[in-house]
């Protein structure tokens, strides 16, 4: 069967993948990766769940989606990695620069169509995470048993009632005022910084809430942008030709296209960690 071709595409933005926690669907983005190439790559923070990290809970897709990164980076493709609240211990990092990946904690980015976009996570503006970390730690493991049930809850659903996928995490977040209020704060307080600095787009990540739409206030407008996450909405952001869309993993993809996409060889961990060294240890001496 004929490979998949490739989508180009001018940016990719991708954030709250949170590898290394049983909510992630990394085999799922693993796939979305193999049918893109990127010439950026935004890596808008949480990407790797450092809070939650456990040597006992690292599958080989997980590791997969590191390795895919790690080849973008020896092709030469742009890649920034956006520290946030779950990866802050890459912080101590920032300015740390290998090959073509730099970690840095924002990025501005002058566009094609000579717009300026504003790239960041977004934790920043959590008052949870400024005053009372071990709460935001305590809700992050809440956060990842309540996914766990959800996936049970959708499997008796699909398997059983015959009924459509639910969102627990969805259904709480809407019922909730003060959830709805803290997510039109986050979007209202993003867009009105990038409004003083004269940003055109706003990019973040933090709330996994998917977004784009036109925020104003009495001193002019921006359009404000957030790549959603991998654990619920599996979405990103696509930049290509002056264009953002939000893009929204479709399993029906995989269930037409799985086949076409080219696969790796299943390798075991240790191979899999063996081949990750090899392919550092060359973009170093490059």
């Amino acid at each position: 069967m004929d490979k998949v071709k490739k989508r180009k595409l001018d940016i990719l933005v991708l954030s709250d993948v949170h590898l290394g926690t049983y909510g992630c669907h990394a085999t799922e983005l693993l796939h979305y990766l193999k049918t893109v190439k990127p010439k950026i790559v935004i890596l808008n923070g949480d990407i790797i769940d450092i809070w939650q990290f456990s040597k006992r809970y690292w599958p080989k897709a997980h590791m997969k989606v590191i390795k895919q990164i790690m080849h973008w980076m020896s092709k030469g493709v742009k890649i920034y990695y956006i520290t946030g609240n779950h990866d802050e211990m890459l912080r101590k990092f920032v300015g740390f620069k290998m090959g073509s990946l730099q970690i840095v904690n924002k990025v501005i980015l002058q566009l094609d169509n000579r717009k300026k976009a504003w790239f960041f996570h977004g934790d920043v503006f959590d008052v949870t995470m400024q005053h009372s970390k071990w709460l935001a730690k305590m809700g992050a493991m809440g956060y990842d048993t309540l996914i766990l049930i959800n996936r049970l809850v959708n499997f008796i659903s699909e398997k059983v009632f015959k009924k459509g996928k639910l969102s627990l995490s969805k259904k709480i977040k809407n019922s909730v005022k003060t959830a709805v209020k803290f997510i039109n704060n986050f979007e209202q307080t993003a867009a009105d910084i990038a409004i003083g600095n004269e940003y055109e787009y706003v990019v973040c990540g933090h709330i996994h809430q998917p977004e784009m739409r036109e925020i104003s206030n009495q001193h002019g407008k921006t359009m404000y942008l957030n790549s959603g996450d991998w654990i619920e909405n599996l979405t990103s952001l696509e930049y290509v030709n002056n264009e953002w869309s939000i893009y929204r993993f479709n399993e029906n993809e995989v269930d037409h296209q799985g086949a076409s996409v080219p696969e790796e060889d299943d390798f075991n961990d240790t191979e899999l960690f063996e081949n990750l060294v090899e392919e550092f240890n060359s973009m170093r001496q490059k």
